[in-house]
């Protein structure tokens, strides 16, 4: 149930938690912001949610982006440092 609504969806036992809680994190997220701001309808709250949760991933996408690049700039150095002394 996502702000009042129950929605069906199909999923499979192992995904079923990782919904309910994704479900109970937009309803928290929906509920601070309905004490926090004035609105008309729900449909504001989910936007305002849609939009916190989007760039929360776009931050996390862009966080290990950065650290995947970084790894694997490690990686070739110590490459580099296990050829170098395999060849000496």
């Amino acid at each position: 149930m996502i702000a009042e609504r129950t929605y069906k969806l199909k999923v499979d036992t192992e995904g079923e938690e990782r919904v309910r809680k994704a479900a109970n994190i937009i309803n928290d997220r929906i509920k601070a912001y309905s004490q926090a701001y004035a609105y008309k309808d729900h449909q504001d709250l989910l936007a305002m949610t849609a939009l916190q949760l989007a760039t929360s991933e776009a931050n996390l996408e862009a966080e290990l982006k950065f650290k995947n690049q970084e790894l694997d700039q490690k990686l070739q150095q110590l490459d580099m440092l296990l050829s170098n002394h395999l060849n000496a």
